[in-house]
């Protein structure tokens, strides 16, 4: 897997995780919660879960992956 692939399924498994763009980015609450969305729906699970929310609330999905690929590039240095 390709550091941009696996960047992406990072993403994409943080953003359907109950962390909420209002609390603090701590590092290792990102990386359980990776762990645990990837556990419960497996890399294209989250990808469809991520895909729906830009169809049904576009507006809010774009502001919180915006804040999701930070988290990530933060929690994965």
């Amino acid at each position: 897997m390709t550091p941009q692939l696996l960047e992406h399924v990072r993403a994409e498994a943080l953003f359907v995780s109950d962390v909420q763009l209002s609390e603090a980015r701590d590092a290792e609450r990102v990386r359980r919660a990776v762990m645990a969305s990837v556990r419960r729906h497996g890399p294209r699970g989250c990808a469809a879960l991520v895909a729906h929310e830009f169809g049904e609330h576009p507006d809010a999905a774009v502001r919180r992956m915006g804040w999701v690929l930070d988290a990530i590039r933060q929690a994965y240095v």
